[in-house]
């Protein structure tokens, strides 16, 4: 049997409840760390963070009265904002920034960006890939995986020349030229 709290214990732990933790209800979460192979969960909270912005200047822009030029001109920069970045498509309208998820701006990172464009088999595969360095973005070895690829760089994703993966895959496509390989 467990012995009755004494007043000072009870007061302190009044406003706990031990029967659910905040670390229980986080599916969503460890399932989105999981598929986009984010290193942490601070990782995580930072693209929330990134999400919650976007919504919450989306409400803000709402309140606005909708013949407003400022609001209008104000909606024009964030969709365009967020269309470089690749975040969202041509056609999404602003209600649809509201739903803004973690998972959006997670789509854009590199590795996930390899495995679209099938240069990698999985995510973790891409990331481990970025982080030995064999993958540039335009001219720049690029090592971090959580670098987010903007819809103008994305056709600049290539294999650093060095990369004994290039190697592999000119030479599985008899396209190996010696030359290159000794400058």
């Amino acid at each position: 049997m467990v012995r009755k709290l004494k007043y000072h214990e009870a007061k302190l732990l009044k406003k706990v409840n031990f029967l659910e933790y905040k670390n229980e209800n986080n599916v969503a979460e460890l399932d989105t760390i999981r598929r986009f192979n984010l290193k942490s969960r601070e990782e995580y909270r930072k693209y929330a963070f990134l999400a919650n912005d976007v919504q919450r200047v989306t409400y803000e822009l709402s309140l606005l009265d909708p013949t407003d030029p400022y609001r209008s001109e104000q909606e024009k920069r964030l969709m365009a904002k967020l269309y470089d970045l690749g975040i969202i498509d041509l056609q999404t309208k602003m209600s649809r920034l509201s739903q803004m998820t973690v998972a959006s701006f997670c789509k854009r990172r590199l590795p996930v960006i390899l495995c679209r464009l099938k240069m990698a088999q999985s995510v973790q595969v891409a990331a481990k890939l970025v982080k030995d360095g064999h993958v540039r973005v335009g001219p720049e070895i690029v090592s971090d995986p959580a670098f987010l690829v903007s819809r103008k760089l994305e056709d600049f994703v290539t294999w650093v020349d060095t990369s004994s993966i290039k190697r592999h895959i000119l030479k599985y496509n008899d396209k190996l030229d010696d030359f290159d390989l000794m400058n």
